[in-house]
């Protein structure tokens, strides 16, 4: 059995040589054959030095240096079309999640499985991480028929049935997790334990966070437009019925003395439905610049080089 290990890096000077370190130890145990591939996400830091010195060491490692920084997802996606194993792992390069389950995939995959998520029992993101990935998680199960479990890490393995219909998926919004969910196939969670980042801090800004999740959100769900049709009748209903009491106020003689609050109730529902307008266009807005991306139908990444393929 050959596996293809897939780490998207993006500067990891300093983690480089111990992550290949930690994953050649597993890999020599568990795999007749292994390749690494290291996926430089346009770093600009000495990351794709260290990937070019372990490719020299091992020619197992195998180096892909994209031409800028096109994201995680497209990264993995760069590294997806060109492994060859039986099992394919995906682990991010920080090393939170441990190398040594890899006997856990292994094992699971001969067991059968064609999908192998990881749980995480333990989560040593930040604070800020956490609480924004809760959120995230609260938006989509409330806008998705499908419900996602927040401990649902990225740490994650398959079989090569599955690369090939994973490869096959053209999105310019993509995220991995989400798809590979979406495929199907016999699929089983392990629990793993999550450890702290082996060195720096995460690249993750709020605004990258913020964009990461609202693709999420838009490209794997349509519920949000349904939703906004949902509130627009609420206020339409409720608007018809202050007209109604409004009317009844006044041949009851009673307009004069609620006025005052009758101006203040139809300026706060203008501003309220005005804003609500505003939301609307541009969220459908949204859903037409995801068209017009894919419509241009770009590469979702560019290889810049490549070394040991």
């Amino acid at each position: 059995m050959k596996i293809s290990v897939i780490s998207p890096v993006f500067q990891a000077e300093s983690i480089i040589n111990e992550l290949v370190k930690r994953l050649v130890k597993e890999l020599e145990i568990n795999a007749n054959e292994y390749e690494i591939l290291l996926i430089d996400d346009g770093s600009d830091d000495d990351s794709w030095t260290r990937i070019k010195e372990n490719c020299k060491i091992n020619s197992k490692v195998k180096g892909i240096k994209l031409s800028k920084n096109f994201g995680q997802h497209y990264a993995i996606f760069a590294g997806t079309k060109k492994a060859k194993g039986d099992l394919i792992i995906v682990i991010d390069c920080d090393l939170q999640d441990d190398p040594k389950y890899i006997k856990n995939f292994v094992q699971e995959f001969k067991n059968g499985y064609e999908i192998i998520f990881t749980k995480r029992i333990s989560n040593k993101q930040s604070l800020f991480k956490r609480i924004t990935s809760y959120i995230f998680n609260l938006l989509i199960n409330f806008f998705s028929k499908e419900k996602n479990d927040l401990k649902i890490g990225s740490f994650v393995g398959f079989s090569k049935k599955v690369l090939v219909s994973f490869n096959k998926f053209e999105d310019k919004d993509r995220q991995s997790l989400q798809i590979l969910k979406w495929l199907g196939f016999n699929s089983i969670i392990i629990e793993t334990n999550h450890s702290n980042r082996f060195s720096g801090q995460s690249t993750y800004s709020f605004k990258k966070l913020f964009d990461l999740a609202l693709q999420g959100l838009i490209n794997h769900t349509d519920n949000l437009l349904k939703f906004i049709i949902y509130i627009g009748f609420f206020i339409s209903t409720i608007s018809i019925f202050s007209a109604f009491l409004l009317i009844i106020r006044y041949f009851s003689g009673y307009l004069d003395i609620v006025w005052t609050s009758v101006i203040v109730s139809i300026v706060v529902a203008i501003l309220f439905s005005t804003g609500l307008i505003l939301a609307s266009i541009g969220i459908a807005g949204i859903y037409i610049g995801k068209i017009f991306s894919q419509s241009k139908r770009r590469p979702l990444f560019i290889i810049d080089e490549k070394i040991n393929i």
